[in-house]
């Protein structure tokens, strides 16, 4: 499988945004959480997947940005997973880091990959 992050598999659209937090449904490993919600076959194609941490838990957006940038690498590496769970069928995830702890690049890669492994057995 092709370990890039394209943007055509960004979430950018407030419309799919707006859906995740109306009708998406959550899977949790602490500190992490996807929430995900399928979309229109006939509209839509693909995974978009985006990655958000609260402003809340880090004030400065440098470390803000590192935290997402590790999100990111993680789901790069092990996004397998999810396309082996969801098959050809369109979805919008999102992927939160929920703590104020600073976990190191090892410790998020393990958590992600029981996240994506309990989603893919939903």
């Amino acid at each position: 499988m092709n370990q890039s992050y394209p943007t055509s598999e960004k979430l950018k659209t407030q419309k799919h945004i707006d859906l995740l937090f109306s009708e998406g449904k959550s899977v949790s490993k602490y500190p992490l959480r996807l929430v995900y919600t399928p979309l229109d076959a006939n509209t839509e194609q693909g995974l978009h997947f985006g990655v958000s941490v609260s402003k809340k838990y880090f004030k400065r957006a440098n470390k803000r940005n590192y935290f997402k940038r590790v999100l990111r690498e993680v789901y790069r590496k092990n996004k397998e997973i999810i396309y082996n769970a969801i098959g050809n069928d369109p979805y919008a995830m999102m992927f939160f880091y929920q703590t104020k702890e600073k976990l190191s690049y090892q410790e998020i890669e393990s958590k992600t990959l029981e996240l994506f492994q309990k989603f893919a057995n939903r």
